[in-house]
């Protein structure tokens, strides 16, 4: 048995219903899918892949790169997919970390990385957005595979979240924390097979594959399958859609056209946003306009879904609903460890089956992280109120989440740092009605340096992702410390936000 594939992919072999719905119109049927898939399983163990091997991924959304995540399963390979924004430096850190057997990306990053993953004996394979490539120039293979057994301790994805400090962690996740949840997430959403999902999500990372995807599957739905957030696309395909889960952009974005209407959304039933934190602002804008509230709810890398609002009840704005079914959450003296009592504010801790099987190679970190208890320590900081609902208030280690993509300050800072002229930094993340939070950088300068902003843009693209580079910069002739010395990053934030 292969736990998760088996859940997943198999039940589809004979199904000739629309699994995915390409923008030009074209429908894929799940039966056709689970072919090509297995097809793209022969070329990875063609390629070496073994069981537990780490399949790297950096490519554009696609129904070829989605039919390589359930190959890999297929295979008994661990996913490992990456933000395609990553740079040729941060791509190469993932791959030797995780010691990865084979590459996956486009044409243009292969002629930089393919040295990389060959110097560690890892294969390479080309995937562009149009699907074209040797991945699929190799996938002339049998429509069928021997699909490989995984229990459900196993390996399925392996996922990198920014280290606040030194190196990014992979949060190894397993066929049962990825099952469980989305089976928790079927009946929580009430998601049938009658649904269309509207999924302009990202498929690299975990809300777009492990929470909207496996859910679709599990379900076995239609999806109309974009490969990003078009808002002429997205608002073309809601009256045909009964669902979408997005980020709190795609329902700015939604309210800033005219054309989001009562009547455009009737066919709707819900919409689901997470990632970053939904401005109560826009939750109200939203109802207003639409009639709908949308649902919110709250997750990690670490744990995929953790609490949601209820489908039938109130959805409380600002808040992130009770716990899921089989997960426990309790809130604990940061310092101390001790349980708090009903109210209080402290470090949110969470115990189910969801919450993942530690951090890759980093067995200290794992340790620091989980209790012996099985408690995660979350690193966010909230309060339960009456009803059971959690309220995020805080993260503990100043993470920005801008768009639904983690950013740690410090990562940041090390990149402004060894630009000339920058004496020092202090990254902090502000209110952004489209992204959650923004990413803004107060910066000291060399005595004699003139403010510039564009030098300093220019420099951190090269080293840093777009969605970890500063949206707005103060310069100031001294950052705000306490009597301790420590940057008063509290003190940015309310000043500058």
């Amino acid at each position: 048995m292969n736990l998760l594939y088996d859940a997943l992919f198999a039940p589809h072999a004979g199904n000739t219903d629309a699994f995915l719905i390409t923008p030009d119109g074209g429908a894929v049927r799940y039966c056709d899918f689970v072919a090509r898939a297995a097809r793209l399983a022969h070329v990875l163990v063609d390629q070496g892949a073994t069981p537990g091997d780490r399949i790297v991924v950096q490519v554009e959304k696609s129904v070829e790169a989605l039919a390589l995540y359930a190959a890999s399963l297929q295979a008994g390979a661990v996913f490992l997919p990456l933000n395609t924004a990553y740079t040729t430096a941060e791509v190469t850190y993932f791959l030797q970390d995780s010691g990865a057997r084979l590459l996956v990306c486009d044409e243009t990053a292969a002629q930089h990385l393919r040295p990389v993953a060959e110097a560690q004996g890892a294969g390479v394979l080309t995937l562009d957005a149009d699907g074209s490539g040797s991945l699929t120039e190799a996938a002339d293979k049998p429509s069928k595979f021997d699909t490989v057994p995984r229990g459900a301790n196993d390996l399925a994805g392996l996922l990198y979240t920014s280290g606040t400090t030194g190196r990014s962690k992979g949060a190894m996740l397993s066929h049962d924390n990825l099952l469980s949840n989305a089976r928790t997430l079927v009946e929580a959403w009430r998601f049938e097979k009658e649904d269309v999902l509207l999924h302009a999500l990202p498929i690299f990372h975990a809300h777009g594959l492990f929470v909207a995807m496996n859910v679709a599957l599990l379900a076995g739905l239609t999806v109309r399958f974009f490969p990003k957030f078009d808002l002429d696309q997205v608002i073309e395909a809601l009256p045909h859609a009964t669902a979408m889960m997005g980020v709190p952009t795609f329902h700015t974005r939604l309210l800033s056209d005219p054309r989001l209407t009562r009547d455009l959304v009737k066919r709707m039933r819900v919409f689901i946003s997470g990632s970053a934190p939904l401005l109560a602002d826009t939750h109200a804008a939203f109802e207003t306009r639409t009639g709908h509230r949308i649902l919110e709810r709250y997750g990690m890398t670490e744990t995929t879904m953790i609490t949601s609002n209820p489908y039938d009840g109130p959805r409380k704005p600002g808040k992130v609903g009770p716990p899921l079914d089989r997960v426990e959450i309790v809130v604990t003296d940061p310092e101390t460890g001790a349980i708090l009592p009903p109210g209080a504010v402290g470090m949110l801790e969470v115990r189910g089956p969801n919450v993942f099987q530690g951090y890759w190679n980093m067995p200290k970190k794992t340790e620091a992280a989980i209790r012996p208890t099985g408690f995660f320590i979350t690193g966010d900081l909230g309060r339960v109120d009456a009803d059971g609902y959690v309220e995020i208030v805080g993260r503990q280690k100043d993470l920005i989440i801008t768009g639904g993509y983690n950013v740690y300050p410090v990562e940041v800072e090390a990149g402004l740092n060894q630009l000339e002229g920058v004496v020092e930094s202090a990254v902090f993340g502000v209110p952004d009605a489209d992204f959650g939070e923004a990413v803004a950088a107060a910066i000291v300068l060399e005595p004699g340096c003139a403010p510039d902003q564009a030098a300093l843009e220019t420099g951190v693209a090269e080293s840093l992702a777009r969605f970890k580079q500063p949206r707005s910069y103060i310069f100031l002739d001294a950052l705000p410390r306490n009597a301790m010395g420590k940057v008063q990053k509290a003190m940015l934030r309310e000043i500058y936000g």
